[in-house]
């Protein structure tokens, strides 16, 4: 047990290693030397868990959509705005984000990594657009893949705006403007009124997320 939890530990160590070199310097840019040494690991040790560059390429763009434990919310659409907001906080904060972003853009990766990490987004958005469709949430003539695609393509343009013009700081400011312009098109009007996407949105599910955490832990019985 405590061999595979430092095994666990050292694959992480080393993904986020290449995550700031790969940030700074991009994927060319980038040398297997320059995170051996950020990550202070040996040769041997990466080359076990990662075989290539691609491999930490592949790596770092698996965990670009994962499941955080998003609250449950009386409404689907509330739940993708929920995930799209918190992505708009977190990217700033978070270089395992912000490596996946500049590395996306890099277009000689994408057939390695089959669209990268903007493909898999825009399936899990039509998904969570299809289950909104199923409770009635939005118009019939909404196309969840359409939808998916197009909400993808809004973030990612808004996101690449958003690092020139200001480092990020209006990142989410510029995703709450595609949502207060993209929703009332998609969703039922009773629906529509009652969503929230203001453009603190993020940092409240966070924050919430963080409280839930923080309750959890107290309520565990003392081994």
């Amino acid at each position: 047990m405590a061999q595979q939890l430092r095994a666990i530990r050292t694959r992480g160590a080393i993904l986020n290693a290449a995550a700031e070199v790969f940030a700074q310097h991009g994927y060319h840019g980038a040398s297997i030397a320059q995170i051996l040494e950020k990550a202070q690991v040996t040769r041997g040790a990466l080359y076990f868990h990662f075989a290539s560059k691609e491999q930490l390429v592949q790596g770092i763009f698996a965990e670009q959509v994962t499941e955080q434990g998003y609250p449950p919310r009386t409404y689907k659409l509330q739940e993708l705005v929920d995930e799209a907001m918190a992505l708009a906080c977190r990217l700033p904060q978070e270089i395992m984000l912000r490596a996946g972003a500049k590395l996306a853009m890099e277009p000689q990766l994408q057939e390695l990594t089959d669209g990268g990490p903007w493909e898999a987004w825009a399936l899990r958005f039509a998904s969570m657009v299809l289950a909104a469709k199923e409770h009635g949430e939005v118009y019939p003539h909404v196309a969840p893949e359409e939808l998916g695609r197009f909400l993808v393509s809004s973030w990612v343009g808004a996101q690449i705006v958003s690092e020139v013009t200001s480092g990020w700081q209006d990142l989410e400011e510029r995703i709450s403007s595609i949502f207060a312009y993209t929703l009332p098109s998609v969703a039922m009007p009773a629906i529509f009124a009652q969503l929230d996407f203001g453009p603190d949105r993020g940092t409240r599910v966070l924050a919430e997320m963080r409280a839930e955490d923080a309750a959890a832990l107290v309520a565990e019985p003392a081994s």
